[in-house]
């Protein structure tokens, strides 16, 4: 019994030992941040058509199937493919008859709302300049991004990374250190601000918005940042 606490004794003592070797495998270190951050003009603008049935003099109601086809062959005319192009909601008022009874009306008028994928400002006042003024309930910019998001992550992290790597040097150099291989390096935080469009903008507003030398709108530029924390050994 007595031999077995010993030899227990001696594990312990190793592996207590190894511990503390690991640990203090590098003492001396430098620990620093680097930052990375671009503005990139967006090339991928969301925005969102809410269309609704309505009355026109002498014709009575114009029905959403026939709303919903002049919209789509408008929007073919740009060259804007159908991949582009969905349903963000649609809501067929008609068929609930409690809503009938609540409105006092003998029928309601029908909605749907379409998201729309354009490449820049130019195309966006194409589209305006095509919808139907009267079927037109709302139009606004969901969000900006940019087709190069992936590529553009990978550079900045790379950059950040790099950033750290030149101040870990100069602070170094400071105190006659040197930087020496990187302990540990965090994965780089992301700071990204997409332009968020909150704006509810009929034709003729848009139109307003516009230069008075007829140059089209352009979009607030997306700012992507990322922070990364390294740990380097001093030499």
């Amino acid at each position: 019994m007595k031999k077995m606490t010993i030899t227990l004794m001696m594990l312990f003592s190793l592996v207590n030992v190894n511990a503390q070797n690991e640990k203090n495998l590098f003492p001396r270190t430098i620990t620093v941040t680097g930052s990375a951050e671009m503005e990139i003009v967006p090339d991928e603008i969301y925005v969102q058509v809410d269309l609704k049935e309505y009355d026109k003099k002498g014709q009575g109601k114009v029905s959403i199937d026939r709303i919903k086809q002049d919209f789509l062959r408008s929007v073919k005319s740009l060259g804007i493919p159908d991949t582009l192009v969905s349903i963000a909601a649609f809501d067929a008022l008609n068929s609930n008859p409690w809503l009938r009874k609540k409105h006092k009306k003998e029928e309601l008028y029908a909605t749907i709302s379409y998201q729309v994928k354009v490449s820049d400002s130019k195309q966006l006042d194409q589209l305006v300049d095509l919808l139907d003024d009267n079927a037109t309930e709302n139009f606004f910019i969901q969000r900006t991004a940019t087709s190069r998001m992936e590529e553009l992550r990978k550079k900045l992290k790379i950059d950040a990374i790099k950033a750290a790597k030149d101040k870990a040097v100069y602070l170094a150099e400071a105190i006659n250190e040197k930087p020496g291989v990187a302990v540990t390096i965090n994965e780089p935080v992301e700071y990204y601000t997409p332009y968020m469009y909150n704006m509810k903008a009929s034709n003729m507003q848009l139109a307003n918005q516009a230069p008075e030398d007829g140059s089209p709108v352009s979009f607030k530029k997306i700012k992507m940042k990322y922070d990364v924390t390294v740990v380097f050994q001093l030499l």
